[in-house]
């Protein structure tokens, strides 16, 4: 063995007892305890399991989650009211997020007269306000929609109420929408609102969902 390998040789011995040594010294060094969870100055076990009971989704998710798939609509909208119906398809994907404290939906199809429409939309509902909460934003136009929605006794019709702009007044309007579970996988969505002129409230789209098998 010649002196070069010899060196080698010695320096390969010196690097493993220091890695040896090097676990050696973790393995005996203190571990790093987890800090003992404390409630705020004030608060009361009662307020943490209230704060708990906001987050935790709850039937009405449920609810929400049994619409996911993939539907396919029929629609018809109607720019004034005694106007002739417009018609288009559509599709709607539904999917739950969140571990099913949301649904996110989005839409895609044609708007007659004015070109292709996507739109995109998170519903849940608020433990606090017991309430359903929605927002909603399209290609059409540049402003959120928060809606807040109702289900009815026999929990087959969500009516939402909706809050946006209108371009013409520059003033906030309500939109009315009505989500009605016709079946198993079929439902039916009508949007109400008043005529910036005229002020007179008119059905203004009504969609034929079908789910894919």
């Amino acid at each position: 063995m010649n002196g070069r390998t010899l060196s080698l040789v010695k320096s390969s011995i010196a690097l493993a007892l220091v890695g040896v040594a090097g676990t050696l010294a973790i393995a005996d060094a203190p571990k790093e305890s987890t800090p003992e969870f404390k409630l705020p100055p004030g608060w009361t076990q009662a307020d943490l399991e209230a704060c708990i009971a906001a987050g935790t989704p709850g039937e009405q998710h449920t609810y929400l989650a049994k619409d996911a798939g993939e539907w396919v609509g029929k629609s018809r909208m109607w720019m004034f009211k005694g106007a002739d119906p417009m018609e288009a398809e559509c599709t709607s994907t539904i999917t739950p997020v969140m571990d099913g404290r949301y649904i996110k939906v989005e839409m895609k199809g044609d708007m007659p007269g004015m070109g292709p429409f996507s739109g995109f939309g998170l519903y849940g509902f608020d433990n606090v306000s017991q309430k359903f909460v929605s927002t909603w934003i399209d290609n059409h136009n540049t402003g959120i929609m928060h809606g807040e929605g109702e289900l009815s006794d026999d929990a087959k019709t969500l009516t939402w109420k909706y809050t946006c702009n209108c371009p013409l007044t520059k003033k906030p309007t309500v939109i009315r929408d009505v989500e009605t579970r016709t079946g198993p996988d079929t439902k039916r969505l009508e949007s109400f609102m008043a005529d910036p002129k005229s002020g007179e409230v008119y059905k203004m789209l009504s969609i034929e969902f079908t789910r894919k098998k």
